[in-house]
């Protein structure tokens, strides 16, 4: 057979093959805030998702379809799976939900709240549960010291 007679795929249906957006192992724990976020986004997708099908046709483009339908399977199994966690009160404990006050070993202070690992942002001081630094963390009170990463981190407040 000629190659002129094989069919090669084209660029928009490799495109429209997008793999699924990898889903963490851990449990989905999600502050108050955290499961807005994860509806909101879930909105966002069942949008995208509805306009993705209006246009339909053969010749509409199939990665938006693609990139719609892999947003929304991510994000109702985030949503289906989330736990709602917040801190119950008590001693000022280091916990999911919490602020967190330390100093570090360089004399470097840093203040950040240990959410979940979708709404997790470090640049905007929030980090995930599963972060070397809060996994090193969790549990501690004022004034005790934890070693993460290898240096020495001494918690200074919680809220």
């Amino acid at each position: 057979m000629a190659v002129a007679f094989t069919r090669e795929e084209d660029y928009e249906s490799q495109a429209a093959n997008l793999p699924d957006r990898p889903v963490s192992l851990h449990p989905n724990l999600v502050t108050a805030t955290g499961l807005a976020a994860i509806e909101a986004e879930l909105s966002a997708a069942r949008t995208a998702h509805a306009a993705a099908q209006a246009q339909g046709g053969i010749s509409a483009d199939r990665t938006a379809m693609a990139r719609a339908t892999r947003d929304l399977r991510y994000w109702g199994a985030r949503r289906a799976n989330a736990q709602l966690t917040e801190p119950a009160d008590g001693p000022e404990k280091v916990l999911f939900g919490r602020t967190v006050d330390c100093e570090r070993q360089d004399g470097r202070r840093q203040t950040f709240r240990i959410v979940g690992e979708d709404e997790a942002d470090p640049a905007k001081g929030s980090v995930s549960y599963v972060s070397p630094l809060a996994r090193g963390l969790l549990g501690k009170t004022v004034g005790d010291i934890a070693l993460v990463n290898g240096a020495e981190v001494e918690v200074t407040a919680v809220r």
